[in-house]
């Protein structure tokens, strides 16, 4: 595998399709370039998902973020254009990516986009006494 950046996302199969269960990968290093001012901006993505038949591959993953590193894009497009990516190479039960931008002239920006697969129901939390 390339240690270049890239968009092509990899997969492996889910190990355990016949149980839902969630995956939560944490990216505190992304970085694209205000479409503005060309200034970067970086943010911790959070990407929470269930996976049906396929799971997302980190290295490829981590490839695929940094891919952005030079990229103008408004946070809002650009958290969308990430989940649109993750949710075509995986076809996730469910998958919620939110994008928590650092600080930029006073102001922080957070995104939450969200996919849900129309014929997954969701179950109901457990709470433990």
């Amino acid at each position: 595998m390339s240690t270049k950046p890239s968009k092509e996302l990899e997969t492996f199969d889910n190990p355990n399709p016949e149980r839902d269960y969630t995956i939560r990968i944490r990216m505190p290093e992304f970085t694209c370039l205000c479409p503005k001012t060309g200034q970067p901006d970086f943010a911790e993505l959070l990407l929470e998902y269930v996976p049906d038949q396929l799971c997302v591959e980190l290295k490829s993953l981590k490839l695929y973020i940094w891919a952005f590193r030079e990229q103008g894009a408004f946070h809002e497009a650009v958290t969308n254009e990430m989940l649109a990516d993750l949710v075509a190479a995986t076809n996730p039960r469910f998958m919620r990516l939110t994008a928590d931008f650092k600080v930029r002239g006073g102001i922080y920006t957070v995104v939450t986009a969200e996919h849900r697969d129309e014929n997954w129901v969701a179950p109901q939390k457990v709470e433990l006494p």
